[in-house]
C-alpha cells in the first residue's frame, strides 16, 4: 500500500514538473512562406483562431465559422476577394492538450510569440493585403495577446474580431479591435461567477442525456455558458461587425 501511494505522490509530483517546466509542443501551422503564396491573389488574409483547445477544423467551428462566412461573404459584396487561413494553438494530442492547458494558465505566452512573428513576416511581405484576426473564447484570448506583442506598424495595419473573451484576459484597447460580447449578455466575459458555476454544474447531466438521446455531445459541448453563443444573424452581432468592417474598409 505505502509502495502505491509512493508511486502516485511521484507521479503527480513528475507530472506537475513536466507541466510546469517540459517543453512546449508547436502546433502545426502553415509556414510564412506558404501564408504568402496562397495569399497573394487574395485582397484580405483572414486568419482564424477556434475557441475549446484551439485545434477545432473551420469546417467543423459551428460556433464561429458562419460569422467567419458573413465576414467573407460581406467583403465579397464591396468587391474584395478574401482566404482565410486557420492558425491552430495546440496539437490535438494528449501532450498538445498539456500544452494548451500550460498556455490558458500563462495567457498562451508562447503561442502568442509565434503568431505575432508570424504577422510581422505577413504585414512586411505583403504591404498592400488587408489583414483580420479572428478569436472566439480561449481564441479571443489569445488573439489579444498577440497582437498587444505586435509593433507599431502591425498594429495599424491589422484588424483584430473576437467574441465571447473570458474575463480574465486583459483587454488591449485599440480603434483596430472589436470585442464582441453580446451587449453585456455573455456571463464568460462578463464575469458572472454565479451563471458560470450553474453552467458547471449541468454540464454533466446534459452530457450523460446527450449519450442517452444519442446526441452524443463532449463535456465541453455540454458546457454551455449563458450569452456566449455568436450567432452571425444576431442584431448583437452583425450590425457591430458590418460598422467595423465599413470603417475599416470604406
Amino acid at each position: 500500500m505505502k509502495k502505491i501511494k509512493k508511486f502516485i505522490l511521484l507521479s503527480i509530483i513528475l507530472g506537475g514538473l513536466f507541466f510546469l517546466f517540459g517543453p512546449e509542443l508547436i502546433p502545426e501551422n502553415l509556414q510564412p512562406q506558404e501564408f504568402l503564396d496562397i495569399a497573394v491573389d487574395n485582397d484580405v488574409i483572414i486568419i482564424f483562431n477556434s475557441g475549446g483547445w484551439g485545434n477545432t477544423p473551420l469546417e467543423k467551428a459551428e460556433d464561429f465559422a458562419p460569422i467567419i462566412e458573413g465576414i467573407q461573404e460581406t467583403l465579397n459584396e464591396w468587391g474584395y476577394s478574401s482566404i482565410v487561413i486557420p492558425y491552430n494553438r495546440t496539437k490535438n494530442t494528449l501532450l498538445g492538450k498539456f500544452t494548451g492547458a500550460k498556455g490558458f494558465l500563462n495567457s498562451f505566452d508562447f503561442p502568442s510569440e509565434i503568431m505575432a512573428e508570424d504577422l510581422e513576416f505577413l504585414v512586411k511581405n505583403l504591404p498592400n493585403k488587408k489583414i483580420i484576426i479572428t478569436g472566439l473564447s480561449n481564441g479571443a484570448a489569445f488573439v489579444n495577446e498577440t497582437y498587444k506583442k505586435t509593433s507599431k506598424e502591425v498594429k495599424n495595419s491589422v484588424y483584430v474580431i473576437t467574441a465571447g473573451t473570458p474575463f480574465w484576459s486583459k483587454y488591449f484597447e485599440s480603434d483596430n479591435i472589436l470585442q464582441l460580447n453580446n451587449n453585456g449578455k455573455d456571463s464568460l466575459t462578463e464575469g458572472n461567477i454565479k451563471s458560470l458555476v450553474l453552467s458547471l454544474i449541468k454540464a454533466p447531466y446534459r452530457w450523460i442525456s446527450s449519450k442517452v438521446n444519442g446526441q452524443n455531445l463532449t463535456l465541453s459541448q455540454a458546457f454551455q455558458i449563458s450569452g456566449h453563443k455568436y450567432f452571425w444573424s444576431s442584431s448583437e452581432v452583425n450590425p457591430q461587425i458590418i460598422t467595423f468592417l465599413e470603417n475599416k474598409f470604406h
